[in-house]
């Protein structure tokens, strides 16, 4: 599989999240609930401006918190709380297909950036595009947080 990466500047999204722990192989279903329970909030409260489905990675112990981009004016209920993805500057791909092969992206992203001198620094995240049927056309983008 290959893999291009790119190194760029992000500012921090707004975004709807929950927080867990999650093991690798219970991210499939761990994340798409969590977000399920994000959309059922916003959903339920009238809130508008929102977008794309976020997971953000926040260390190695698989704490995440999962959701949904929204204004930063949203309110939540203390589950539903407000965040953001980190911002500054990062290596970045863009995984096309199934959501089982985002593992790759991840690895070629790190590969990538150790063999390009470029040391990560704390959190990554996965901004998913929108919703198709057919997992070939799926879309997501992989950031990682890079040391300035």
């Amino acid at each position: 599989m290959m893999v291009a990466v790119t190194i760029g500047q992000v500012y921090a999204r707004p975004i709807a999240v929950v927080h867990r722990t999650a093991r690798l192989a219970d991210l499939a279903t761990v994340v798409p609930d969590a977000c399920g329970e994000v959309w059922r909030f916003v959903r339920a409260h009238n809130v508008t401006g929102t977008g794309h489905n976020v997971a953000v990675y926040l260390d190695e112990a698989m704490h995440i918190a999962c959701g949904v981009e929204v204004p930063a004016t949203f309110v939540g209920d203390g589950t539903v709380v407000l965040s953001a993805t980190p911002a500054g500057r990062v290596a970045h791909a863009e995984h096309r297909g199934a959501y089982h092969l985002l593992g790759q992206t991840h690895t070629a992203v790190r590969q990538w950036c150790a063999a390009n001198g470029q040391a990560l620094s704390g959190p990554n995240w996965e901004i998913y595009g929108h919703w198709t049927d057919d997992p070939d056309k799926l879309n997501t983008d992989v950031f990682y947080l890079l040391e300035t």
